[in-house]
């Protein structure tokens, strides 16, 4: 594995979720230094998770451990479909492998068609507080926060990332045997605890740990507890097993 030969440590790549980037993970990024070298996946070129996949290959390190946060998490599974022996250990942050249903994919279609013919002004109110945990919902500077990443990203990077399909990947993750850990929160209105179970339950090396008091956004929410999840399971179940 690639390895910094000053700290004996590995590299980090990091995804964040739809409409965010690398800002996500600005509460945590000094922890996070310390636990490897970061890299962050750039998730707003393409209109398919496999071709997100595939780009982000492409700038990463030669093995890595893998972080994916929620639409991350999908970009995360295609990764370890296309390049399995790259990834030293595979965190699952509030995500799911949960195919998109019908009514979900019509009401991306209707958000498509709209996007198209307006100019973006970001994420909607409704949008942004339902990503929070519902005493959180109108904390300005959370809010202010998750938007100021959406239009960050802009209307291009919208639109690509609205297109892409989540398609069912629970039978795939039987043919993940890297150390894995699945983080899910409690109060999160967008990946469900059952989704996160039904995850650990097909990865033969999973561990899950659920967070209290914590909606969709745990690293923006949660960002103390969510690194020492992180620094406890990659120093047990990670580095000192490849190192």
């Amino acid at each position: 594995m690639t390895m910094d030969a000053h700290t004996n440590l590995p590299d980090l790549l990091l995804l964040p979720g739809f409409m965010l980037d690398q800002a996500l993970w600005d509460d945590m990024r000094d922890g996070l230094q310390h636990l490897g070298r970061l890299h962050f996946g750039d998730l707003g070129q393409d209109d398919t998770i496999s071709a997100m996949a595939a780009r982000v290959l492409q700038h990463a390190p030669e093995r890595f451990v893998l972080i994916g946060f929620s639409m991350g998490g999908y970009v995360a599974q295609a990764i370890m479909q296309q390049a399995p022996e790259r990834v030293i250990a595979l965190g699952l942050l509030n995500t799911s492998a949960r195919q998109q249903d019908a009514r979900e994919i019509a009401g991306n279609r209707m958000q498509l068609e709209l996007a198209r013919q307006v100019p973006f002004k970001g994420l909607t109110s409704r949008a942004l507080a339902s990503s929070l945990h519902p005493d959180r919902a109108n904390d300005r500077a959370l809010l202010d926060r998750l938007q100021a990443m959406a239009l960050h990203n802009g209307k291009e990077v919208f639109i690509r990332q609205l297109s892409a399909l989540r398609s069912d990947g629970y039978a795939e993750l039987q043919k993940i045997h890297c150390p894995t850990l699945i983080v899910a929160s409690r109060n999160d209105q967008l990946s469900s605890i059952a989704e996160a179970l039904q995850m650990q339950a097909q990865i033969p090396a999973a561990q899950m740990v659920l967070i209290e008091d914590c909606g969709h956004m745990t690293p923006l929410e949660k960002p103390d507890e969510l690194l020492q999840i992180l620094s406890d399971w990659l120093t047990v179940s990670s580095i000192r097993k490849s190192a």
